[in-house]
């Protein structure tokens, strides 16, 4: 069996879950991502925290899930990150970020990696109604102009009623995400070579 060499740094994934039901199954994505070779700290919302199990993901992933600024003068308590996947993405979480808020640690993780070039991946999870408001719509597009890769329609997850949510969970593609950062890590194609 092969892995890094103990001396040297696997690349760091956050996965930058919000408050939405899909969060619950968050340690599907880390697992696929520690499989793929990445070290994975998790990130929630306020609201996302409300849906994770800290506990566990914390023993999954070997750091403490981070929700909330630390405070002036604490450590960091988790390693830089390389990349990033918001997963499941909010519309609250999107319209803030478009708008540059950081008003919560994962805003503010979000908007200083775009200033810094880290890749960013985000991928929403809504119903039909909330997906429909303009400023949604705006936000997803002012991303997609900044760099972001956004990961949304009917062709990666389709949209559902309002309130049934939670009866498309089992049909998440949660290696979608993934793939998306692979690609922006390592292009194929001419331009590659």
């Amino acid at each position: 069996m092969t892995g890094p060499h103990p001396n040297e740094r696997r690349e760091v994934l956050y996965v930058i879950a919000c408050g939405s039901p899909l969060a619950r199954h968050v340690g599907r994505l880390v697992e696929l991502a520690q499989q793929d070779g990445w070290q994975v700290c998790v990130v929630t919302t306020p609201d996302g925290a409300k849906f994770v199990d800290r506990t566990a993901l914390a023993r999954q992933t070997g750091h403490p899930v981070r929700t909330h600024y630390k405070n002036p003068g604490d450590p960091d308590v988790l390693p830089p990150a390389d990349a990033m996947i918001v997963c499941p993405a909010t519309v609250n979480t999107v319209n803030k970020w478009a708008a540059g808020i950081t008003d919560t640690l994962a805003l503010g993780l979000l908007v200083e990696a775009q200033g810094m070039g880290v890749p960013l991946v985000a991928v929403p999870y809504t119903n039909v109604a909330m997906a429909a408001h303009p400023a949604f719509r705006a936000g997803l597009a002012r991303l997609v102009e900044w760099g972001v890769t956004v990961l949304f329609g009917d062709h990666v997850v389709p949209l559902h009623p309002p309130g049934t949510g939670e009866r498309h969970l089992h049909t998440f593609p949660w290696g979608i995400g993934l793939a998306a950062v692979r690609d922006r890590l390592c292009p194929v194609g001419p331009a590659a070579a």
